[in-house]
């Protein structure tokens, strides 16, 4: 099992760099620290660590140590993307593997999450607008309160109430028409 986890590090480093340097993280390097453990452990005898550097001036770190949260939303979308593509899972939810990130890094993570749906059912939480309208189906989740005790509720939303819902996460609950166009050109420009 140890000389295989070996012969894939490699690719495994090569593809997770490629896909962050496409999530805008330019200078990333990355590398898989391989270690052997005294003892056999539950899952073989290798200590697998993950290492990080987000500038090329800096050196190579722990990941848990130097990333930030925009940088670990999008190495956690990379390894995951590039887990999905050998394991052949049929779907996989990601709650929001976007934090931290905006604007064009943004359209881009909805990029990737888009070319994962092509092969699997891909459930998607999040509050950016970017994200949302490349959905094919576009779901509400809300609380009810109007009870004495909290209900979490969740709407399947037409294509009128989607584009007010990408407005919302565009300005706000106060909307205005820009926002709403912005909305439905987001959604157009993705097929929807």
């Amino acid at each position: 099992m140890s000389e295989k986890r070996k012969k894939v590090i490699p690719s495994i480093e090569g593809n997770i760099i490629d896909l962050l340097v496409q999530l805008g993280i330019k200078h990333a390097a990355f590398k898989v620290d391989f270690q052997k453990s005294e003892t056999y452990l539950s899952r073989g005898i290798d200590k697998v660590s993950f290492l990080f550097s987000a500038n090329k001036q800096m050196p190579l770190q722990e990941l848990s140590k130097v990333a930030s949260g925009g940088e670990l939303s999008r190495l956690m979308l990379s390894l995951k993307s590039l887990m999905v593509k050998s394991t052949g899972l049929p779907t996989i939810i990601f709650d929001e593997i976007d934090t931290g990130v905006s604007g064009e890094i943004a359209d881009k993570v909805g990029n990737i999450i888009y070319s994962m749906a092509n092969g699997m059912q891909v459930i998607n939480i999040t509050h950016l607008p970017q994200i949302a309208s490349k959905g094919r189906t576009h779901f509400l989740v809300y609380k009810d309160n109007l009870s004495a005790h909290s209900n979490t509720k969740i709407k399947l939303l037409d294509s009128n109430e989607r584009v007010i819902e990408i407005a919302k996460m565009l300005s706000g609950e106060k909307l205005s028409d820009a926002a709403l166009t912005n909305a439905k050109e987001l959604l157009s420009m993705n097929g929807n």
